[in-house]
């Protein structure tokens, strides 16, 4: 499979044609190889508009759901992000190609393993890794100029918005586990500035802040 023709393809068919335009998030896309953070049965679908399984019951988003939620971040490249749930570690890669500094709260051990292999090989130095909580942020490195969550909360969790710096951004999916809304929210004037973006379907944020195991 031709995987540089097939990512070029998904850049220009699933992102830019469908509004985002924003050129280093294209150009983050066009750089990370989306097929090394799918798992190897599966990489005939790695560029494919829909989500994929990497194991753990977690998934890889829809390429289009990444864009969409990094492009909401707005990032100029001094910025430092909180990331809370690495999976894959795909989304992960992309930060890093387009911010100063990435933190990434990941609930799955196993899960993380892959993931530090991975942004090792790729050469990703800026990305610090951490197994636990991720409801409850990683409170040791705030502020952030940007939160990212790639899994669905059931309202918005007091603990990010308390790490998340003035001006800064905070994305994430929040509502039933049956389907949710993307929502942005800005911290301006110590105020809280929400907006909501999109419908989605992610899988559960668990802990305190989230969703209980059971």
């Amino acid at each position: 499979m031709d995987y540089e023709a097939a990512r070029e393809q998904m850049v220009e068919e699933q992102l830019r044609a469908r509004g985002i335009v924003d050129r280093r998030v294209l150009a983050a896309f066009r750089s990370v190889p989306r097929h090394l953070f799918v798992n190897t049965e599966l990489r005939h679908e790695a560029y494919a508009d829909h989500p994929l399984p990497i194991g753990g019951g977690q998934t890889i988003s829809q390429p289009y759901i990444v864009g969409l939620m990094t492009s909401l971040l707005r990032l100029q490249g001094h910025e430092r992000v909180l990331e809370i749930g690495a999976g894959s570690g795909y989304q992960t890669a992309i930060l890093s190609d387009l911010a100063l500094e990435v933190f990434s709260v990941e609930r799955l051990p196993e899960l993380l393993s892959g993931v530090d292999e991975r942004l090792r090989q790729m050469g990703c130095l800026n990305v610090h890794l951490s197994a636990g909580n991720g409801s409850l942020g990683w409170p040791e490195h705030a502020p952030y100029d940007a939160i990212l969550v790639s899994a669905a909360a059931p309202d918005l969790p007091e603990p990010l918005v308390e790490q998340l710096g003035e001006g800064g951004r905070l994305v994430l999916p929040i509502g039933p586990q049956q389907g949710q809304l993307l929502v942005e929210v800005e911290k301006r004037g110590g105020k809280l500035i929400r907006r909501n973006v999109a419908n989605c379907l992610f899988v559960p944020l668990i802990g305190q802040q989230g969703w209980p195991t059971t």
